[in-house]
């Protein structure tokens, strides 16, 4: 969203979208812990029988009440709750992320969220502006995880929550991880913050204008307005923007820093250097002839490494620390540079203006496995046959793209696979 973080660390959701257009779940390109991979076109069948789930409910009760959840609590929140078969059909059929990054940029900073994030931020600006002041972080960047999220509350999900999460809970293939969630939410409920009926969200239990998960909503959520409760499913978003600030702050934002920097690499530029543990200030990377755009040398806003996020064809970026800090919302480094441009389009800044290998294609699921097996088969171990393209992967296609004479770039691309195919 969408698919879900590999590991659980903050705000999950389940749908985006541009104002002007249908529900896009692509802007979440990450798959939930533990989610089965679909074959292309395979869908699953999901029975909308519950037998079992009343059992369930009964002995979850117990559990809650150790947890501290009151009789009265847990009866006004499963008052009519019922086993949703929708939330495991779609649960069970969540299409994959193959979107190219420069497609999903073009959703994700599009001139329509670009345009409705102006209008929001000037709507809003005086809560904005005040968010910003307390908490240090930029108000265009909350804008902009704001308009991922919900499409600046546009799109902020009408299931009910309690009987999500406890369909999921009872379903068992992640059943500890919304188990606990849902302890969260009633939690939530028995403080008042909000009621049964007001505490919908999406499917998955992501629930507000920027779709915080029961225990994110538990650590990070605040009360902006001063009425008493954290209310981040009120047609006011303030205090759901407030709590992404929060979130953010906490997770070590600082104030003044850009997410990344778009960049130019020199020619010969030595593209092992190219990845997150080879950091140096922006000043030492100009001398290596890494600029701006503009051919100046990037400000020295703190140690940065240089991010490709489309090999050597496409744009290249400096990032700082506050991407590491976008991060915890979605690990994803499509979203967080999805974040990151489309604050900075808010704030005026220009699109990206490095070409994209548009002629290139994602690959799917079982392509990115199969890449994996050819390479290491081929010596270039990447320790597991996962599908996921994460460091271990990038250095094996480095490693193999130098023994072919290629820049080692690390894009695990189309042509690469083609070439490992013929080998």
């Amino acid at each position: 969203m969408f698919k879900f973080l590999p590991a659980i660390t903050g705000i999950v959701c389940l749908s985006t979208s541009a104002m002007a257009d249908p529900v896009d779940q692509s802007l979440r390109p990450q798959q939930r812990p533990g989610a089965a991979a679909q074959v292309a076109g395979e869908a699953v069948q999901v029975s909308s029988k519950n037998l079992g789930f009343e059992r369930w409910i009964a002995g979850f009760r117990k559990r809650a009440n150790a947890a501290g959840i009151s009789q009265a609590t847990f009866d006004r929140a499963f008052r009519d709750v019922k086993y949703n078969a929708d939330v495991i059909q779609k649960d069970r059929n969540q299409s994959e992320f193959t979107k190219t990054i420069w497609e999903y940029l073009d959703s994700a900073a599009s001139d329509t969220r670009v345009s409705n994030g102006r209008k929001a931020l000037q709507q809003h600006g005086r809560t904005l502006r005040a968010i910003e002041a307390k908490y240090g972080v930029d108000k265009e960047v909350v804008a902009a995880v704001w308009g991922l999220e919900s499409a600046y509350g546009t799109y902020r999900g009408s299931t009910n929550v309690i009987e999500a999460l406890a369909t999921l809970a009872y379903d068992g293939r992640r059943g500890r991880f919304f188990e606990a969630q849902l302890i969260d939410a009633l939690k939530i409920l028995q403080t008042g913050d909000t009621t049964p009926r007001n505490m919908t969200g999406s499917w998955a239990g992501a629930m507000g204008h920027t779709q915080f998960i029961p225990s994110s909503y538990q650590a990070f959520a605040v009360d902006f307005t001063g009425d008493g409760r954290r209310d981040i499913w009120s047609d006011d978003p303030a205090d759901a923007l407030a709590s992404t600030a929060s979130y953010l702050a906490r997770h070590g934002w600082t104030k003044g820093q850009p997410w990344g920097v778009e960049v130019k690499l020199p020619q010969g530029f030595n593209y092992a250097l190219a990845n997150r543990k080879t950091q140096k200030m922006p000043s030492e990377w100009a001398r290596m002839g890494v600029t701006g755009m503009d051919g100046r040398p990037v400000r020295d806003y703190g140690a940065a490494s240089v991010l490709l996020p489309a090999g050597a064809q496409g744009a290249a970026f400096l990032i700082f620390k506050n991407f590491a800090v976008i991060e915890r919302y979605n690990t994803a480094d499509a979203y967080v540079i999805g974040v990151g441009h489309l604050s900075d389009r808010l704030k005026g800044g220009p699109k990206i203006k490095s070409k994209w290998p548009r002629g290139d294609r994602a690959l799917s699921f079982a392509e990115r496995k199969e890449m994996q097996k050819l390479l290491t088969q081929n010596g270039f171990d990447t320790q597991k046959i996962d599908g996921k393209i994460g460091p271990l992967t990038i250095q094996a296609v480095r490693g193999y793209q130098r023994s072919v004479g290629m820049e080692p770039d690390g894009y695990a691309s189309l042509n690469i696979l083609k070439k490992l195919r013929r080998n």
